[in-house]
């Protein structure tokens, strides 16, 4: 059946499948607009659609959910924000990567980008917010000083945001290639009281921008949001759009507005996250008001887990991963397991939930076919699976996608392949402590866990299952070697 009839009588259909990309005919759906909506330290269990438990409001994503596609088994490409920004916008792993994460530019001049693949296709390309994967050059003291390798030298036409997370300094907006106005100031470290050193209201000391207030950057971010599509619907309508919107929270610095003090039963945490939640429902009401909803294609998801300890589990009664274990940094779930939602009204079925394994570097190739091409060059997107099928429908007796790779912030890389997944080593490889073990005389040197029976990793099978441990451990091992995991194209006939 083609795409179009699914259009018209788009079924729930729950699938754990993939296929090589695709793309729309010219006779079926105009290629969609794409926002690409990535919170900040996000966890699985913070939001109501995931979690009937939570305690905290996030109404206006429980009614994207309610409007489209959730999925329960989609996962970060790694479980800190650097590497985690660059998979998704490269669609490759960032351990691939030999440069070590820092501020300097993360993506090298060559490597194709979202951006740059839907800028070919005719698209209007935009971001917003954190960027995180460094820049050239560094405005101490000038605005004229030109930031270059940043988003604009990566495929976008435009760009206002910050460097970096908001307790790292400098802190500064950024438009374009240049500082609105440089960092000439200095401001004192910041934390709270009950909470650890990188909870609440915390950030660096450091330099910052004249008039620059943590706890504006939010509502700047949505405001700028609505004039990018007020401004496309006015001098751009002919052309579809592509808005990556990379929110600042809610990591830290915790800093509700007023507005949004004490909203939530969890404290600085909860009320900062339901300010993230209102703000994603004030892009989703331009969407709508703009009458950009039908053609628009919406994903709302996080980079990473949450910075939640078990101390603030039972304090506030509030798992903010839910049912998964560990937290941000962790090659355990509750690292890189993350609330995913897609919306296409009209064409995704509402209130549909798939239980398919995705990653972030899956939304290259997914975005790429329904833009319209499926050639993605050899040396682009090497991991990266196009799961528009599943979002519509058309799934099934399709070859499965290949295993997916989880980085920690100590750089473990996890596999997981069906319902199994390794970790060669022992600990967190990450926030949550022990982050390392050393393995004891002939016992595991390290983790393997049935998901299908065991989503919160309580119960290590590495030594019952040899054969599992040795197959994985051989896949792990021909991804790295090959330098990609997405199959290179066949050569055509002669």
């Amino acid at each position: 059946m083609k795409r179009s009839a699914f259009f018209a009588i788009v079924s729930v259909v729950v699938a754990t499948v993939f296929v090589e990309p695709t793309c729309l005919t010219a006779n079926e759906a105009k290629a969609p607009n794409f926002l690409f909506i990535l919170a900040d330290d996000l966890g699985y269990g913070d939001l109501g659609c995931y979690n009937p438990k939570s305690k905290i409001p996030t109404p206006h994503i429980d009614s994207l959910a309610k409007a489209g596609m959730k999925f329960t088994d989609a996962h970060a490409p790694a479980a800190v924000c650097i590497p985690t920004r660059y998979a998704l916008l490269t669609g490759r792993y960032a351990f691939r990567n030999k440069k070590r994460l820092g501020r300097k530019t993360q993506i090298p001049p060559g490597r194709m980008t979202i951006a740059e693949i839907l800028r070919k296709n005719g698209y209007r390309t935009g971001c917003v917010g954190k960027w995180h994967l460094g820049f050239q050059g560094h405005p101490a003291k000038d605005e004229k000083v030109e930031l270059l390798g940043g988003p604009m030298d990566r495929g976008f036409d435009e760009y206002f945001g910050i460097p970096a997370s908001l307790d790292i300094p400098p802190y500064y907006y950024i438009r374009g290639r240049h500082a609105i106005r440089a960092p000439t100031e200095k401001v004192a470290a910041s934390n709270s009281e009950g909470w650890t050193r990188i909870q609440g209201a915390f950030w660096r000391a450091g330099g910052i921008a004249p008039g620059f207030r943590h706890i504006d950057v939010l509502p700047k971010f949505s405001e700028e949001v609505v004039r990018f599509l007020e401004t496309h619907k006015s001098t751009h309508a002919d052309i579809p759009f592509f808005l990556y919107l990379a929110l600042a929270g809610p990591h830290t610095p915790w800093l509700p507005s007023k507005a949004f003090e004490g909203k939530s039963g969890a404290s600085m945490y909860g009320d900062f996250t339901t300010e993230v939640d209102h703000h994603v429902g004030r892009v989703l009401a331009a969407i709508e008001k703009l009458g950009f909803a039908q053609s628009t294609v919406v994903v709302f998801t996080s980079d990473n887990g949450p910075v939640w300890y078990d101390q603030d589990v039972k304090r506030f009664e509030h798992a903010s991963v839910g049912p998964l274990r560990g937290m941000k940094g962790d090659a355990w779930e509750g690292g890189h397991r993350m609330p995913f939602i897609v919306r296409w009204s009209g064409k995704i079925a509402a209130g549909s939930t798939s239980s398919a394994t995705i990653c972030q570097t899956d939304v290259f190739a997914t975005f790429a076919a329904l833009a319209g091409t499926s050639d993605l060059p050899d040396d682009a997107a090497e991991d990266s699976f196009d799961f528009s099928s599943i979002l519509f429908g058309e799934a099934e007796d399709k070859p499965s996608r290949p295993p997916v790779i989880h980085q920690s912030s100590k750089r473990f890389l996890a596999i997981r392949d069906g319902k199994w997944k390794l970790i060669p080593a022992l600990g967190s490889g990450g926030f949550s402590r022990p982050s390392r073990v050393k393995p004891g005389d002939g016992g595991p040197t390290g983790q393997l866990y049935d998901l299908s029976k065991d989503i919160g990793e309580t119960t290590n099978l590495w030594a019952k299952h040899p054969e599992v441990v040795e197959r994985l451990q051989k896949q792990l091992e021909k991804i790295q070697r090959d330098g990609r995991s997405r199959p290179r194209k066949q050569p055509g006939p002669k």
